[in-house]
């Protein structure tokens, strides 16, 4: 092997899978922002499902670390697709760490609070015992186990996702505003609002931190701060945008059967980034406001056209 043919297969730059979505977006700006080098692939591009394809990815561009966006979130139409969604949630993640584990890479894999039962009256260490009560969850949670099986895996458990670059609650509730005199919003589920922009540079983060060996692989959880149910989170985008907040009238989940369980306490304990010298994620509120104008010009930009 000549020094060229060495040097090009030692392992550098980032990987991004899920590159489409609205988390893979903001990684991605996250990246270029710190100047890091990466490559971006979205669903067109790589099919996450076929473990060839991963392998000859990873083969191909030589990532150090690889951030899995990828995902199935469709929550309710899991329940009677579970083998669709467990293909992307848990086969997928599989593939990539087996592709990471030959190739040496760190392996980022983004996860969901619905691995938990939601029973809990204090935040969920990342320790606590997992529970899934939806077919969404036991994907998740299949793909949790294919990631801590290798030596350089890491699961981010996140919730509440929201941000400027796909549909989420924060989108929806603004054309709701617009449109409804009142809205009942349930008031006995409790989360933590997360925009995914937030979330994003964290990722790049303990990527870093693995990277230099001051982030252990394993489980970290990967939410805002402070707590709310979407009663009160619906209140304080009310409040932005302007209007009455007392416009938001609460109900409970009894009012909203659907064909997922909803975790009623989904608040996740940040313990792992703090020990890792890591600051965990800025409260909600505070991260809602300064993501709010953004949110609402995307919004106000795509109801113009």
């Amino acid at each position: 092997m000549n020094p060229t043919q060495e040097q090009a297969s030692v392992p550098s730059g980032w990987l991004v899978t899920g590159a489409g979505g609205m988390l893979g977006q903001d990684v991605q700006a996250r990246l270029a922002a710190a100047g890091e080098k990466f490559t971006a692939l979205d669903r067109t591009a790589l099919d996450l499902t076929d473990a060839d394809a991963v392998q000859r990815a990873l083969e191909l561009h030589r990532p150090a670390v690889v951030v899995n966006c990828a995902a199935w979130t469709a929550v309710d139409d899991a329940e009677t697709r579970e083998a669709e969604a467990l293909a992307i949630n848990g086969d997928a993640p599989a593939h990539l760490a087996a592709a990471c584990a030959r190739t040496g890479a760190v392996l980022l894999h983004v996860s969901t609070d619905y691995v938990f039962a939601g029973d809990a009256t204090t935040p969920y260490a990342e320790d606590a015992s997992t529970a899934p009560r939806s077919a969404y969850g036991r994907t998740k949670l299949a793909g949790e186990q294919a990631v801590l099986g290798i030596e350089r895996g890491y699961v981010v458990r996140t919730a509440w996702l929201y941000g400027t670059g796909g549909p989420n609650f924060v989108r929806t509730m603004i054309k709701l505003a617009g449109i409804k005199d009142t809205l009942d919003v349930v008031d006995d589920q409790r989360g933590q609002p997360t925009w995914s922009a937030d979330l994003a540079g964290l990722l790049v983060e303990l990527g870093r931190g693995a990277l230099v060996g001051t982030a252990p692989a394993g489980i970290y959880h990967g939410t805002s701060s402070g707590e709310t149910t979407w009663y009160g989170f619906t209140r304080e985008i009310f409040r932005l945008l302007g209007t009455d907040p007392d416009r938001v009238r609460p109900t409970t989940s009894e009012a909203f059967v659907r064909p997922a369980p909803r975790p009623a306490y989904s608040v996740l304990g940040h313990e792992r980034f703090a020990a890792a010298g890591i600051e965990p994620l800025r409260d909600w509120r505070v991260a809602l406001t300064e993501a709010f104008p953004e949110i609402l010009r995307v919004h106000e930009k795509e109801n113009s056209a």
